[in-house]
């Protein structure tokens, strides 16, 4: 990750969008590294936040365009699994955007959500928002280990 952050803010902006889809990067620690090398706190919460919730919109995508064969035949879900997978988002619905970021479970709640249709604009506005929350906590966390 240290190449990421010799980058600078392309650098930072790039490894939070691969953090928001299936590539396993930490997003956190990537932020914390360009605060540590004393970047701009403002520009890098916006940055990671627009970087990461992209990423997260792809896993959207990803979900939307999928297909139940194509889980069946290339994943082997059997449609009984997906179907009462569709009746947990049901009832958790488009609240499961906000936190997309948690590890693993984040990328499949948004790949679940494209998946199933859940209202995009309000994914969408919700998953800016935890990707927003998540980046200035640990901003900070951050400003005051540093004092």
């Amino acid at each position: 990750m240290e190449w990421l952050i010799q980058f600078g803010y392309l650098g930072l902006f790039i490894g939070t969008f691969l953090a928001g889809t299936v590539i396993p990067l930490s997003s956190d620690v990537l932020l914390v590294g360009m605060l540590a090398a004393k970047a701009d706190p403002v520009i890098c919460l916006f940055v990671a936040s627009i970087g990461n919730w992209l990423g997260a919109m792809t896993s959207y995508v990803l979900g939307w365009y999928a297909r139940w064969e194509w889980l069946e035949k290339w994943f082997g879900i059997r449609r009984e699994k997906l179907e009462r997978q569709q009746q947990r988002v049901d009832r958790y619905g488009v609240w499961l955007a906000f936190v997309y970021w948690a590890p693993f479970i984040g990328l499949i709640c948004m790949i679940a959500l494209g998946f199933y249709r859940v209202r995009p604009r309000t994914t969408a506005l919700l998953a800016l928002a935890g990707s927003f929350v998540r980046f200035l906590f640990w901003i900070l966390i951050h400003a005051v280990w540093v004092q």
